[in-house]
């Protein structure tokens, strides 16, 4: 049987004005014990823009950090499942995190952004009647097996700029 993987916390605090939800960290994030490790991934490239700031120069704490200086959050939708290598195919016997009651203890918050289509279908279904608060966007995925081009992707994640705003 696949080992159970679980998530991290969440990287959010009272001003956090856009909660952006993965999946669930994949094998390299897990070993190190970081939100989007792999360097193929490409997140820290593509939330620089809504952040102001090139966070790929930075440090991890301080990537954490800028996140929060720009009111972003950070999480996953997934609480712990059963998987074998990264894919979120392969996600077996999945436990969810409570986004709506996360979402709840974050005052200033307007908008929910999904990285990826497991993130966007398992997240949109936990949200039901509470979707309505807030902006709900799907974002193309960071990760490298989804391979429309780094160029195609970076609009959609520009675009969540004037919700920081």
């Amino acid at each position: 049987m696949d080992p159970r993987k679980h998530s991290f916390p969440p990287v959010v605090d009272a001003s956090t004005r856009l909660l952006v939800l993965g999946s669930l960290p994949g094998e390299r994030s897990l070993a190190e014990q970081r939100y989007y490790a792999h360097p193929q991934n490409q997140f820290w490239r593509l939330i620089s823009p809504a952040a102001g700031r090139d966070l790929t120069a930075l440090a991890y704490p301080d990537r954490l950090a800028a996140l929060r200086d720009a009111y972003i959050g950070l999480w996953d939708v997934v609480a712990s499942a059963r998987r074998t290598g990264s894919t979120d195919a392969a996600l077996r016997d999945v436990e969810q995190h409570d986004i709506v009651a996360l979402a709840c203890t974050l005052p200033e918050l307007r908008a929910l952004a999904f990285n990826g289509g497991t993130a966007f279908r398992t997240g949109t279904k936990q949200l039901g009647a509470a979707a309505q608060r807030y902006a709900v966007i799907a974002l193309p995925s960071s990760s490298p097996l989804h391979t429309i081009g780094f160029e195609k992707k970076l609009p959609h994640w520009e675009a969540l700029k004037p919700l920081l705003e």
